[in-house]
């Protein structure tokens, strides 16, 4: 584990989203060095016009490719020489056919951004955790994660997949001095989720603030006990 209490060196993945902005903005204040990743760099750069950029990284990566996440990493060792947190928040969410008719198409497109971006992403920054024997591996799974429901398959699927995946991950790195942990919101209150729900009650739902902090706990060395954990999430 690390030993301060905020990591000095963390990598965000989704960093430009609603969550992922307010990840990166927690460890800033923390007074973290952070390497932001996205699809898009001009959403890195519209989300955070005013950073120091020779302190901080912000990278164009496709999670899904480990081609992709190998040059990120290259570049993140470069700068940061090693990374006490990983924070895996990138993804994808849609709502889908039902089971007897579900494509391919769409259930290639949610295992690829929500499992194996895992899985790439671990492959290409878990070996420097391993070299050191610290660090903390954060995943953004779901509640919704436990249990099917219609016209969702793909996406439950695929986040099932993902706690899995954390789970075997923590089983793998706690002998070597790593912790792998998720959080599993149940709804967060994003503008997005906002406009695709507007019945919905928004004050039901989980603030991004409040699952940054979360997020926050699990880099840090209060949570050296923790291992496969899915913090579940609820307002």
């Amino acid at each position: 584990m690390m030993d301060n209490q905020t990591p000095r060196h963390v990598v965000v993945t989704g960093a430009a989203g609603a969550l992922g902005r307010a990840v990166v903005q927690h460890f800033l204040d923390q007074g973290a060095r952070v390497a932001l990743l996205d699809h898009r760099m001009e959403h890195l750069v519209g989300s955070f016009p005013g950073l120091d950029n020779s302190q901080h990284l912000l990278l164009e990566t496709d999670v899904t490719l480990t081609e992709s996440m190998a040059d990120a990493a290259g570049r993140i060792l470069a700068a940061f020489k090693h990374v006490d947190a990983l924070v895996h928040i990138a993804g994808g969410f849609e709502m889908g056919e039902e089971v007897h008719a579900l494509s391919r198409a769409a259930w290639d497109r949610m295992m690829n951004l929500n499992a194996w971006s895992f899985v790439a992403v671990s492959q290409a920054l878990v070996p420097s955790m391993i070299e050191r024997k610290a660090g903390s591996v954060i995943a953004v799974t779901a509640k919704s994660a436990a249990r099917g429901a219609g016209q969702m398959a793909a996406y439950i699927a695929s986040k099932s997949a993902l706690q899995r995946l954390v789970e075997a991950s923590a089983a793998e790195l706690a002998p070597l001095g790593i912790n792998v942990n998720s959080i599993a919101p149940s709804v967060l209150d994003t503008p997005a989720n906002r406009q695709a729900m507007p019945d919905a009650k928004p004050e039901t739902w989980v603030s991004t603030a409040v699952a940054a902090k979360t997020i926050g706990f699990l880099a840090s060395p209060a949570a050296a006990a923790l291992h496969g954990q899915h913090l579940t999430l609820d307002a």
